[in-house]
């Protein structure tokens, strides 16, 4: 009998439990620890933040269904990693703290054959002065609960916009080292939208701000993409859709302090400038959670595991940006000092950015990190699972494999909610990771799998997909068929 822990309860660790449970036969153990008492569709907080769903549609309680299906559960917290054990404890394990109940505050230590670390990142507010959801008039859509908040700051400043005031709202990355500028750039569509549904639009200036070099650029150094019968620039798409919208920007910018209603930034050239605001939704850099690992004579091994975020089979060596290539991305996700350990999702250490790093002209390194998607989560986790099936079924080789350099992923972004009036961005790239070897002449993606489409049946898409991966969460009947 074999037991996997799998650490998290997000997309990858929900989609790796999932299928190990499908596949595994009851006489192995797959237990899931997650601090969080429920699972949440999270490319759907956008919607939660223009008060256009509630948390309940986004979200269930993780509990029944996991007892349902056969999966334990533990709501803790993982705070110490031991891969070879200790002096008392032979298997290796983790510590774990409680965070609810009768138990809450104690310890336990969970031992394990195979660990899938599907932590994800931290949400690093603290990385930014002032940055705190919910103070300052500034927010986030990170969690549901940060959704929820921004939704009802939203509204009040709409309620005071029909009364006359005039508005600024100010959307992006809150600094400037932060990923995720899709999730920033959904949202800032959705909620020009939403002022227009209430007939303020009139009334607000809304500024985009963030730390690409360009527009469109996402962390993912920007695409050449095909649009229609054309050929276009992702930042020439998104100027389009920003000017057609009559959002202004501000790019190369690291934001650094937040005041009440000010958010300061230092730009790529070198200037300090700072930006008012009424609302601010501004997304914040993501870190590991600064986990320490200790080894069997409680020596601290913290290296060995973690680089921020968990060491895999990439290359880290340091290396100028003219000599990275998508050979360094990891293809397995397995710790090569444990191999019984793994970290799909956004758990794992990337070797580098995927964007060209810049610096401003006081040194200050300002560009985004590699983003974190959805869809690359999903994939990475049921390929560590099936490694994991195939290890405990006896088979020694990881013959499942998947590098963000050769993997391809869609993105349907909101660009306004409404079954008549909405709208979506759809946009399919390969690989996620430039290959300017295989493709010198079309930024390093295959044109033909690399295309952006704009209008209402994106939107149907995106309401469509929120459905079908809940469903899938749910393990309704055939879930399995819904591919990641």
């Amino acid at each position: 009998m074999s037991k996997i822990v799998i650490l998290g309860a997000g997309i990858s660790g929900h989609v790796a439990a999932a299928h190990l449970r499908r596949k595994l036969s009851k006489q192995h153990e797959v237990l899931v620890v997650s601090p969080n008492s429920n699972y949440q569709w999270i490319p759907s907080n956008i919607w939660v933040g223009i008060g256009r769903m509630k948390s309940e549609e986004i979200l269930f309680p993780l509990q029944p269904l996991y007892k349902k299906k056969g999966i334990g559960y533990k709501q803790a917290k993982v705070s110490t990693f031991h891969p070879e054990g200790d002096s008392e404890t032979e298997k290796p394990f983790v510590k774990v703290e409680y965070v609810v109940g009768k138990k809450k505050g104690q310890t336990e230590k969970v031992t394990y054959d195979y660990l899938i670390n599907a932590t994800g990142p931290k949400l690093a507010f603290d990385m930014t002065e002032g940055l705190n959801p919910g103070t300052n008039k500034a927010y986030s859509v990170c969690t549901y609960t940060h959704a929820e908040h921004a939704w009802d700051a939203l509204n009040d400043l709409i309620l005071q916009m029909k009364q006359g005031k005039k508005a600024k709202i100010l959307i992006g990355t809150g600094h400037a080292k932060s990923t995720c500028q899709g999730a920033a750039f959904e949202y800032i569509l959705n909620v020009e939208q939403e002022l227009r549904r209430h007939n303020v639009r009139d009334k607000a200036e809304i500024v985009w701000i963030a730390n690409e070099p360009e527009l469109g650029d996402f962390g993912m150094d920007g695409m050449l993409l095909s649009y229609g019968n054309n050929i276009m620039k992702s930042s020439e798409m998104v100027e389009m859709v920003f000017e057609d919208r009559g959002i202004k920007w501000i790019i190369g910018a690291g934001v650094n302090k937040i005041e009440d209603g000010v958010a300061h930034y230092e730009t790529l050239d070198g200037e300090y400038n700072s930006e008012t605001y009424d609302f601010a939704m501004l997304i914040p850099a993501f870190s590991g959670h600064g986990f320490k690992a200790f080894d069997k004579n409680n020596e601290d091994i913290t290296e060995k595991l973690f680089k921020g975020f968990m060491i895999v089979d990439a290359d880290y060596t340091p290396k100028p940006y003219e000599e990275w290539s998508v050979q360094d991305w990891p293809e397995t996700y397995q710790n090569p000092s444990y191999k019984n350990i793994f970290a799909p999702g956004i758990a794992f250490a990337p070797p580098h950015a995927i964007s060209k790093p810049r610096v401003s002209k006081n040194g200050t390194p300002i560009s985004p990190s590699p983003p974190r998607t959805g869809m690359p989560s999903g994939i990475t986790a049921k390929l560590v699972a099936d490694n994991i099936i195939d290890a405990i079924n006896g088979k020694n080789n990881l013959h499942h494999k998947g590098s963000m350099g050769n993997m391809g992923a869609a993105c349907i972004a909101s660009a306004g909610y409404g079954m008549t009036k909405g709208s979506g961005i759809s946009i399919t790239t390969y690989p996620i990771v430039p290959d300017y070897h295989k493709y010198p002449d079309t930024q390093g993606r295959k044109l033909s799998k690399t295309f952006g489409e704009i209008g209402l049946a994106g939107h149907w898409l995106k309401l469509a997909l929120h459905y079908a991966f809940i469903y899938k969460a749910k393990m309704r009947p055939f879930w399995w068929l819904i591919p990641e």
